[in-house]
């Protein structure tokens, strides 16, 4: 008996020295910058010199701020765009790589390569692409006379820049729907088949609803994207026009390294941290439910 809780305390002491280097990591690279973070808030700062206590003088400007309460609705137009463009367009992706017989490797690679490519690469390529005299204006021009103006309309610069994030996420979310579907036993197709469902009604309550899980991780994975979008609009618009593409993270940045001012952008960068995790509870209570096939 005592050699087994020799035993047991050995081994205890194995894992905690294994654990203590991702702890001594987590402390150095994520504990202290949240506690540095939080000083910030309630100090005024300019990099130079202590912070001063401010007390909530920062939160009380952040919520009187147009500017930031505007980037806050570009962010809410944004996902009024994108969400139910991604999930539509990697829902069809998904279904399109189950019914493929060969290739699937080669396409998923090819879609996912637009995830991993570099954000300043192809902001660069699609703002030459969108360009007023750019080939995809020239070719709207040839076939029904008119030019699209995608980056100086303030509402076709922020639609442009959901495309752009479209194309790069369109493969990633894909294959978490399509894992999703693979998920799924042939067999209740099959006995939804015999008792003379349609396809459409095979989709609708087998589907949809076996696929809960994957679409509320897209719809979190989407939230948080968006609440953090910042190479593409800040590479091809610079948040304009009048605004309309500016985001939070793109305010925080100027806030802080053009306007020299840490200590508002990181009040900033806390309250819209707390609405962004509300969001996604919300959602999730919304619309997240258990899936069993048992």
């Amino acid at each position: 008996m005592k050699s087994k809780n020799n035993l047991k305390k050995r081994e205890a002491r194995k894992g905690f020295a294994i654990s203590s280097i991702y702890i001594v990591y987590a402390a150095i690279f994520w504990g202290y910058p949240f506690v540095w973070l939080f000083i910030l808030a309630f100090s005024k700062w300019k990099y130079i010199g202590t912070p001063k206590f401010y007390g909530l003088n920062n939160f009380i400007k952040v919520f009187t701020d147009p500017i930031f309460w505007q980037s806050f609705s570009n962010v809410m137009n944004f996902m009024i765009y994108f969400i139910p463009l991604v999930l539509i367009s990697s829902l069809l992706f998904a279904m399109g790589m189950k019914r493929l017989k060969y290739g699937k490797t080669f396409v998923g690679l090819a879609f996912l390569l637009a995830n991993i490519s570099s954000g300043v690469a192809y902001s660069i390529m699609f703002s030459k692409l969108f360009s007023e005299n750019g080939p995809l204006n020239q070719l709207i021009d040839k076939l029904f006379g008119v030019k699209i103006p995608w980056f100086t309309n303030p509402q076709f610069a922020l639609f442009s820049i959901v495309l752009i994030v479209l194309w790069k996420f369109i493969g990633y979310y894909g294959l978490i729907l399509y894992s999703g579907l693979n998920g799924i036993p042939r067999e209740i197709y099959e006995a939804a088949k015999i008792d003379g469902a349609t396809k459409w009604e095979s989709f609708r309550y087998i589907t949809l609803p076996l696929l809960n899980p994957s679409i509320v991780m897209i719809l979190v994975l989407s939230i948080t994207l968006s609440f953090g979008i910042f190479t593409e609009p800040y590479m091809i618009t610079g948040g304009g026009p009048m605004r309309s593409t500016l985001t939070p993270m793109m305010l925080m940045y100027t806030t802080a390294f053009n306007k020299m001012n840490p200590t508002y952008s990181a009040t900033m960068s806390i309250i819209i941290a707390i609405i962004s995790f509300g969001i996604i509870w919300l959602t999730r209570k919304i619309i997240e439910r258990d899936v069993s096939l048992t």
